[in-house]
């Protein structure tokens, strides 16, 4: 209904009442359709942080290139959820005097890896070893259940 037809288009109220449509559907739209900036953060990092996983008949290893890197600047945490977090930050090497870069091609900033473990991943027992840039994490696998014996039951004589 246009509330022009009513008369009531000049009245203060009416100007704030549209203006503050006005101004919500604007911040709708942005609220509801773009990512959160943590969000973006996140995706970036994870998707410049490629990895290898294989498995074994005893373990998974993850497999992830961190060149330059320092044990320091590597966290490897279990999640809640069997949810294994691979993060870190590279920093920007510090400029000396009289030398200035002319070409950085080299990834520098957060980096994120996020890997559910499968329910028979044991993680009380993972190592992680960052070796000539590589860094390996290996989750042990629990035992598999032993097979239910079957119970025998006496069959006593009335």
């Amino acid at each position: 209904m246009d509330l022009r037809l009513l008369g009531i288009d000049n009245t203060p109220l009416f100007h704030t009442l549209q203006h503050m449509m006005e101004a919500a559907g604007e911040d709708s739209d942005k609220s509801v359709n773009a990512p959160s900036r943590n969000y973006v953060r996140d995706a970036k990092a994870m998707a410049a942080t490629p990895a290898d996983v294989k498995e074994y008949p005893n373990s998974y290893v993850f497999v992830v290139d961190m060149p330059g890197l320092k044990s320091g600047d590597i966290k490897v945490q279990v999640e809640e959820d069997n949810v294994l977090l691979i993060s870190g930050e590279r920093k920007r090497e510090e400029e000396k005097e009289g030398a200035k870069f002319i070409r950085m091609e080299r990834r520098v900033g957060k980096f994120m890896r996020k890997f559910s473990l499968p329910e028979n991943a044991n993680t009380d027992a993972i190592s992680a070893v960052c070796q000539d840039g590589v860094l390996t994490v290996t989750v042990q696998k629990l035992p598999p259940p032993e097979p239910k014996k079957p119970k025998t039951i006496e069959v006593k004589v009335a």
